[in-house]
Parts: structure tokens; sequence; C-alpha cells
């Protein structure tokens, strides 16, 4: 089997570390999971605001955020205001073409500031992005998915956070995620020293992105803030992969089929074409109503221009 193994370009915002894994160096998405952001860990004092992320816009695609620690205020144009805590997913929908897009604001809360009274004081999450089929025509929404399928096999708690997924025994789970593509995101929990199977699905790709701890798979060793990715061919139809790993380790086994169209991203936009994310920059920062407003006091961001020699 051929595996594709790449490594995080790292960064530090606002004391918060990110590990992101795609865009990777012109690599393509992995189906429709185009941005792959793994958020933290990260502790806050008492006099740390924590995240705080400025309105800002998307196009052509869907912020799918999954927090394992701590709780985030989301806020967006459409008037939804939502926290999310752990073990739980915000799905945001921008809609598909120039007519359509979203803005929204993302900020720590803790217990004395809008959180729940559990909300500790500390952030660990993912976030990533799910391109949209652009010979579609989707809305802007936002849901909020506070209960997910989640079950044990073998001391490894698995969570379906989108998609459906048949177990090795058999069983059958499906997530109320919305899709627009054929996706799966299972993310997976080793409570001991074990090893688990995990199905695949013909005509998908996959990729794996380990957000704590290591494991083995096809002979190597694999360690947090690596994404493994590879197609169909690669799995030389295999109806299965297992993976062995030690108590605590973590990952998000992801999945999907290709989409039938190109995926460019430049700074929060998603398109098929170089064109439409230049008029998408110009529109975002002339005000256009397309992005509506957020009732927010946080600063709201300027798309940068796009660089000379972009691609398309």
């Amino acid at each position: 089997m051929t595996i594709e193994t790449l490594q995080p370009r790292l960064a530090d915002v606002g004391g918060i570390p990110i590990a992101r894994l795609l865009p990777n160096k012109g690599k393509q998405p992995i189906a429709a999971w185009c941005f792959l952001d793994h958020i933290g860990p990260a502790r806050f004092e008492e006099h740390e605001l924590g995240m705080q992320v400025g309105s800002h816009p998307h196009t052509n695609l869907q912020t799918f955020t999954w927090v394992l620690e701590g709780e985030i205020l989301h806020k967006d144009s459409l008037g939804n205001e939502q926290v999310i805590s752990k073990n739980k997913v915000n799905l945001m929908t921008a809609g598909t073409g120039l007519s359509k897009g979203i803005s929204h604001t993302e900020q720590s809360v803790f217990a004395n500031n809008g959180g729940s009274a559990e909300a500790g004081r500390d952030i660990h999450a993912v976030q990533l992005w799910i391109a949209l089929p652009t010979n579609q025509q989707i809305e802007p929404s936002f849901h909020h998915y506070p209960e997910l399928p989640s079950w044990v096999e073998n001391n490894v708690t698995l969570t379906l956070t989108t998609g459906t997924y048949e177990s090795v025994t058999g069983d059958s789970y499906t997530a109320p995620t919305l899709q627009y593509s054929k996706l799966i995101g299972l993310d997976v929990h080793f409570l001991k020293d074990s090893e688990v199977s995990l199905t695949l699905q013909p005509g998908f790709e996959y990729g794996l992105l380990i957000i704590d701890g290591e494991f083995e798979f096809d002979g190597k060793q694999y360690k947090t803030d690596e994404l493994l990715r590879f197609d169909e061919a690669d799995l030389e139809g295999q109806k299965a992969i297992t993976l062995t790993a030690k108590k605590g380790t973590r990952f998000m086994f992801l999945g999907g089929e290709p989409l039938d169209n190109k995926v460019l991203l430049w700074w929060n936009f998603v398109a098929d074409n170089k064109a439409e994310i230049e008029q998408s920059i110009l529109d975002w920062n002339n005000g256009h109503p397309r992005f509506g407003e957020v009732d927010s006091t946080l600063k709201r961001l300027v798309a940068p221009p796009l660089l000379e020699g972009f691609k398309e």
C-alpha cells in the first residue's frame, strides 16, 4: 500500500497552537475535505480572553467544528448564536455561487461569560472545511449537532461525526449531519492499548488525522499532527484497515467520494475558478450584502488580495 504522509504547517495564534494539514504544498483535498486544522490543546489564564476570531466570510464550503475540550461561541450573519462544547459538531454552510455567502465570528467562552457551568479555561478542537459541489444550488444555513452515534469496539470509542458507517461487526450507523456529497468523519479514541479495524467504502478517498498520541499502521509508526492519505487505488480492494495504538491515542478517520469540480482555496474562500475568488474578495472588502452582518463587537477582518501567480 502506498501511503502519503503530510507534515503540518505550525503556527501560534494568540497563544493557541495550530497545526494545519490541508491545504499543504499543493496537495489535493481528501474527497471534499479541503482544509484540516488541529487547534490546541491550549489553556488560558484567568486574565486571557482565549480564542477571538473576528467577523470573516466563507463561500462554497461548509465549516465543520468538532470540539474535544473547551467551549466556543459561534455567531453568524443568519442570526444564529450557538455555544459548542465537547463532543458536539457545529456545521455552517456558506452556499454556492456568487450570490451566496456567509460570515461569522468564533470566540472562547468560559463559565463566567456565556459558557456552561462546566466550561474549562482551555481549547482543543478540530476545524475542517468541506468543499461544496458547485453544480448544486445550495443555500446558506447553520446546524448544531449535540447528539451523534457513538459506540465502543475492543476498548476503542468511535463517534460518527458525519456520514454512514458499517462496522466490522456488521452494525450500521448514520450521523444526522447535513451533507451535499458522500463523506465520512469518524473520531477514534483508544481507551486502552488496543487495535481497531476500520471499514472502507468503494470509491472513497481516505485520510487519518492524528490528534493525540501515535499509532502503528502498515508496519510503520505515525505521530501527532501527521496526516496520512491514500486513495482507492492505494487500498488495493481492501475492505478494512487495522491500526494498533496506545491508550489515549486519538485520530479522525476522514473520507469520501471525490468532487467533480475543481477546489481552489484562498484565505476563507473556496471556488472552482479564480475569477470567483477575486470577486468574493472585492465583495467582502466592499461590504456586499451577500455576506450579511454579524452581531458582534469583534473586529471585522479584511480579505487579502490574491497573490500574483495564483494557479487555477
